[in-house]
């Protein structure tokens, strides 16, 4: 049994008008619907009190994860070089009732100017305070792409960093959101 944002959590971490703490709100992103409370409890370093208060308050409850079995399928497979391919299709990757509100959603346009500004932005939140070299080493890359096989090779390299550093659902999550910003191959 894993741990789920109600409508209500996710009304929260949308919001600018914040009504929790900082530890309530980290309780929030880590119930992600594929960690169970206890393993929540353990990256929170808390003994119970805060997933207690926050399930009492309506912001977290414990379901079945209709993620279970995909989670452990790769969300792209690497088919050739150069190209993020999406890995066959299954269920949505969010319960249905909130797949039309999800705040990732992207209708905007399609282009290698939208990637790299995308793949800048990763550079900064994820290398510039640990990595500070490496965040200038693939500024630079990005700076150079003028080509989708360029960015897809720079994008490919970052997320295996970002896999190391945030783990595999942050990686995929990243994969996901690329494959969207890339312009089709032509």
């Amino acid at each position: 049994m894993t741990l789920h944002r109600s409508d209500k959590a996710r009304d929260e971490l949308a919001s600018r008008n914040r009504v929790l703490n900082l530890r309530e709100r980290s309780a929030l992103f880590l119930a992600d619907g594929l960690r169970t409370h206890e393993e929540v409890q353990a990256l929170l370093q808390d003994d119970g009190a805060i997933l207690r208060k926050l399930m009492a308050d309506g912001y977290l409850f414990i379901g079945e994860s209709p993620q279970a079995a995909e989670s452990a399928r790769p969300a792209f497979q690497n088919t050739e070089p150069g190209t993020l391919a999406p890995a066959q299709p299954g269920p949505p990757t969010q319960p249905p009732d909130t797949a039309a509100k999800g705040a990732d959603n992207f209708e905007g346009k399609r282009s290698l100017a939208t990637t790299r500004m995308f793949l800048f932005d990763i550079c900064e939140r994820m290398f510039v305070r640990k990595m500070p070299a490496m965040a200038n080493h693939y500024r630079d890359q990005l700076r150079e792409a003028r080509t989708r096989e360029s960015m897809v090779a720079i994008a490919r390299d970052i997320i295996l960093n970002v896999e190391e550093l945030a783990g595999p659902e942050r990686a995929d999550g990243l994969r996901e959101r690329i494959a969207m910003l890339l312009p089709s191959e032509q």
